[in-house]
């Protein structure tokens, strides 16, 4: 769906250019992650993406068509979710949703109640967003993005400023809007997102791909292939996971006192982007 190759983009005044020769490929239904610490690359690289910034090098295809070759009928084909919500403050929850509704040929193809009952905002459609909180109104710019069906989403820091409960309920989101065929293009420098919900990722340094991958080969590959037992008098052991069950030493271990922790040694996915990267996700 998306094909990148040798994407450069200098911004006017600067020295050197924030994105250097990047090259990846985004299947149709896949979810995508961009990973990297602020200032990395990876809303330019949205940015380029849905048209906002021209003047790039390099070339993209959109569902086998140049990017460039695309007249405004591309804006039908995405939805944008920006990482800091802009809406009218003065308008209601409806009429911000109308009004974008507005700008597309076939307008809204969902219904306004249950968008906002999918994100537990009806209590607030005719409110003014002005009163609604950032959580609020980060569940607004979700469902604006989406309102139009689009067959791609640019979707840019999706869960900052919301709560555990929600942050989960907008992930399912996402998820079920794979099931259902559409192709996502995740930013973020939450790795808990990311390794949640994303099959592949790429991770961006100083607007360079340092490796792309799925999170869980990642993960694998840079951890061990072993597990950690912890005993209530305080004893501590590892051992391969390899045949653990016929692992006689760890059978014996584990019968010598009650067991108070076993977990795996796989890397973290935050561990796995420092290992590759030396650099600290946020920044």
């Amino acid at each position: 769906m998306i094909q990148v190759e040798n994407l450069e983009f200098q911004y006017p005044g600067n020295d050197s250019p924030t994105l250097k020769g990047l090259n990846f490929e985004i299947d149709k239904g896949e979810v995508f992650g961009f990973l990297g610490p602020s200032g990395a690359g990876k809303s330019t690289t949205q940015k380029v993406l849905y048209k906002i910034l021209n003047g790039y090098r390099g070339s993209v295809w959109i569902d086998g068509k140049d990017l460039s070759g695309w007249d405004n009928t591309y804006f039908g084909k995405i939805g944008v979710g920006f990482e800091l919500p802009n809406h009218y403050l003065k308008l209601t929850g409806r009429e911000n949703m109308d009004l974008f509704a507005s700008f597309y040929p076939d307008g809204r193809k969902q219904k306004v109640e249950e968008l906002f009952e999918m994100v537990d905002l009806q209590e607030a459609l005719n409110k003014r967003v002005e009163a609604y909180s950032k959580g609020m109104k980060m569940r607004l710019n979700f469902i604006r993005a989406i309102q139009h069906n689009p067959d791609i989403l640019f979707l840019d820091e999706p869960t900052a400023g919301l709560d555990p409960v929600n942050a989960h309920k907008i992930k399912q989101h996402i998820l079920d809007l794979k099931a259902a065929g559409k192709t996502i293009f995740v930013t973020t420098h939450n790795m808990n997102t990311a390794d949640e919900i994303c099959d592949r990722v790429s991770f961006i340094v100083d607007g360079e791909l340092k490796t792309t991958d799925s999170p869980q080969k990642l993960k694998s590959q840079y951890g061990k292939e072993a597990i950690r037992v912890e005993l209530k008098d305080g004893r501590m052991e590892e051992f391969p996971l390899d045949k653990l069950g016929e692992n006689t030493a760890f059978l014996t271990f584990i019968k010598q006192a009650e067991v108070k922790h076993i977990q795996t040694l796989e890397a973290s996915l935050e561990e796995v982007f420092i290992q590759i990267t030396g650099k600290s996700l946020v920044s």
